[in-house]
């Protein structure tokens, strides 16, 4: 059995479960890749951290120049995250003619044309499924199997920790600020949740689905994105009410050219499958042309579903020979240029709720605002006091399909309405018409 050499940078949550399925899964990735694989050396901070794991001392190196000069190490596994050092070092890995492997949706979000060049100009391979979903193989499958489709639309629920707050609030009733605490007890949350319940970590992730579905560059800036802290019980109990439910959306659709990216909280038909992913599980929705409906569902984070998307990406870098170069010809995702929709363009149901003053005309009055910047209401609601001695009642309106700007411009109006104590919350429908 021929051996080849590997190297580790970054021994963490990914790390930690790339070594396990190494060492667990020998036997068969052996016969799967035909290598049996020797990890040579681990890129660490601190060599005296407690990892989980048990490493023999003499593999762990803080000097990355350890990994970078010896030239028995053909292939690096970047599990390290973040911009810098990561970037520098990948790229110094390909001068040296290292295959790489990265699970860094943020890198290859933000500064993904230059590793990718230099992969093609140095003639290595570079594999990044881990970057998006965890174990679900999404990136292979958009890159092989779906080749042969015009993408149209791509729905995905990309961040397991959002997701884990909403189900708990939705199935439990409880509110945002206990779930996440109960998140971050459970590990499901980092100390600072930011990334997460802001919507960062599903634009990074949205930019890498939405470039290789359309084939065009996508700019992490042009990705629209709210995250979910506004999201309120009251909230998930009235889109129950409507048969609907509430999830965080990477949201990309191609309309005849013009490509719509967009993260935000979404309500959705509770018969729609994205409607039944609860927990901490990702899933990601395709419509091609040919193919038709598709959807990758499985878990979308953590160090063993995380670790084996990185594993298969080193087997299959082996299986293309790892002696001769070129052999994996970058996916380009350049192929064609397509402009960007602003988010004020993007047509949409709207759910709003408003909380206004408990006295006649009130009701007439944002409806004639509503009409008269051409929004079409579909129902109105009054949902009752806020209590007994309140004299302030609460409003959901649900719109017809309309543009965002005109949204925006019906709610700047009803600010300027006395009754008008507050716009709570608003939220957009998908029908997936």
């Amino acid at each position: 059995m021929k051996k080849v050499k590997i190297a580790l940078l970054g021994l963490g949550n990914v790390g930690r479960g790339v070594y396990i399925i190494l060492h667990q899964n020998k036997e068969e990735i052996m016969k799967r890749s035909g290598y049996e694989i020797e990890i040579s050396k681990i890129l660490v901070r601190d060599l005296n951290k407690n990892r989980g794991v048990e490493v023999p001392e003499d593999i762990l190196t803080t000097d990355f120049e350890e990994i970078l000069n010896d030239d028995s190490i053909k292939l690096v596994v970047e599990v390290m995250g973040g911009i810098e050092p990561a970037r520098e070092y990948m790229l110094r890995a390909m001068e040296a003619k290292k295959h790489i492997v990265t699970a860094n949706k943020m890198l290859l979000a933000t500064e993904g044309d230059e590793v990718f060049e230099k992969a093609e100009e140095m003639g290595v391979m570079f594999q990044y499924e881990a970057s998006v979903a965890g174990g679900i193989p999404i990136i292979n499958g958009i890159n092989e199997n779906l080749t042969a489709n015009k993408v149209n639309e791509l729905y995905g629920i990309v961040n397991g920790t959002t997701n884990y707050i909403l189900s708990k609030m939705e199935l439990e009733q409880l509110d945002f600020d206990s779930v996440l605490q109960e998140a971050k007890e459970k590990g499901y949350a980092e100390a600072d949740p930011t990334s997460d319940i802001e919507g960062y970590d599903a634009q990074y992730k949205l930019a890498i689905l939405a470039s290789l579905a359309f084939g065009t560059k996508v700019d992490i800036n042009d990705v629209y994105r709210e995250g979910i802290t506004k999201i309120k019980p009251i909230d998930m109990k009235y889109a129950s009410d409507f048969g609907m439910s509430i999830k965080l959306l990477a949201i990309a659709k191609d309309d005849n050219g013009r490509i719509e990216l967009r993260v935000h909280p979404t309500m959705i038909p509770e018969t729609h499958p994205l409607a039944n992913v609860y927990d901490s599980f990702n899933a990601i929705f395709i419509n091609g042309n040919a193919v038709g409906d598709l959807m990758f569902y499985g878990r979308g984070a953590g160090d063993l579903p995380t670790g084996s998307a990185v594993v298969s990406d080193i087997i299959s870098i082996l299986r293309k020979n790892i002696e001769v170069e070129n052999q994996n010809p970058i996916i380009r995702n350049n192929l064609w240029e397509k402009q960007v929709k602003n988010i004020d363009e993007v047509e949409s149901r709207y759910y709003i709720r408003v909380t206004v003053e408990d006295k006649p005309g009130v009701l007439g009055q944002i409806t004639t605002i509503f009409g008269s910047n051409r929004v079409s209401l579909k129902s109105v609601i009054q949902k009752g006091r806020k209590n007994d001695e309140s004299h302030e009642v609460a409003l959901v309106l649900i719109t017809h399909k309309t543009k965002e700007a005109l949204i925006n411009d019906s709610i700047e109006k009803l600010y300027d309405l006395r009754t008008v104590k507050d716009i709570e919350n608003i939220i957009r429908i998908e029908d997936f018409n």
